[in-house]
């Protein structure tokens, strides 16, 4: 469970360093570069309840998912993001 919350907060700060709010987005195939490569399917799956959450936002394409984050949870996230920075 620790790791799981520790991947959530570093994938919501990398997308928020990406610029990544609607215009900007990710690929779904990109969201796990930069983690170790046996936490590739954790990612994914992070990703997927933050979805749930409402943090982040995917939106299908024509070739990968498209995921940025939700510009209605921005305080939401900037806190989260600030309480992994803090440590």
């Amino acid at each position: 469970m620790e790791k799981e919350d520790e991947v959530r907060k570093y994938l919501l700060r990398k997308i928020y360093k990406l610029g990544a709010w609607g215009k900007h987005h990710v690929c779904e195939s990109n969201l796990p570069k930069g983690f170790p490569s046996h936490l590739c399917s954790l990612v994914k799956d992070v990703a997927h309840d933050l979805k749930k959450e409402g943090l982040l936002v995917c939106r299908p394409s024509g070739h990968d998912s498209q995921w940025y984050l939700n510009r209605n949870k921005l305080k939401e996230i900037e806190q989260i993001i600030k309480e992994f920075l803090s440590k």
